[in-house]
């Protein structure tokens, strides 16, 4: 993964956040979640802070496979 990152999803659930990068692995997009480890679980229970990103020029593409799995739930 290079320096340019961008945000594709945010999550308060760090099973969902895990779930929807296994989505992108599969196919073939390289993802990282940040922010799922806290000192205070219930902080990720209050605000979406745990955050799946992508590298810049497979934002779309990954943009366009969450919404699809998510359409499909």
């Amino acid at each position: 993964m290079d320096d340019s990152l961008k945000t594709v999803a945010k999550f308060d659930d760090p099973m969902r956040a895990s779930i929807a990068q296994t989505k992108l692995k599969d196919n073939g997009i390289e993802s990282a979640v940040f922010g799922e480890t806290s000192s205070y679980p219930m902080i990720n229970a209050v605000e979406d802070n745990i955050e799946l990103k992508v590298n810049a020029e497979d934002y779309d593409r990954a943009l366009s496979i969450l919404a699809a799995s998510q359409s499909a739930e």
